[in-house]
């Protein structure tokens, strides 16, 4: 006995979501890169100078959380959602180093 696999036919998408895809996945690679490099660059910054390097630090979290709301307000969510929190992964990773 021989199973039969039907295959599904997707769905064809509409033009406005493709968009909304590609348009955000080009805000989180342009807004991912500054976010995870600010955050590293600023743990070797903050063994010279403290301040400097908490600034870094500091600016990496707001990067990446407005990378997130840019995200969220692409798809029309509400700015202020759980998914605020991947904003601020590399920042919160990055802390236990620097202080």
């Amino acid at each position: 006995m021989e199973l039969v696999r039907r295959r599904r036919t997707p769905k064809p998408m509409n033009i406005e979501t493709v968009q909304r895809w590609v348009v955000s996945v080009i805000l989180f690679h342009v807004g991912s890169v500054p976010t995870i490099t600010l955050a590293v660059y600023s743990i070797g910054v903050a063994s010279t100078d403290f301040g400097k390097g908490v600034g870094l630090w500091f600016m990496s979290g707001v990067i990446g959380v407005l990378t997130v709301v840019g995200i969220l307000a692409i798809f029309k969510r509400r700015p202020l959602s759980a998914w605020l929190l991947l904003g601020i992964l590399p920042t919160v990773i990055t802390g236990f180093y620097i202080f």
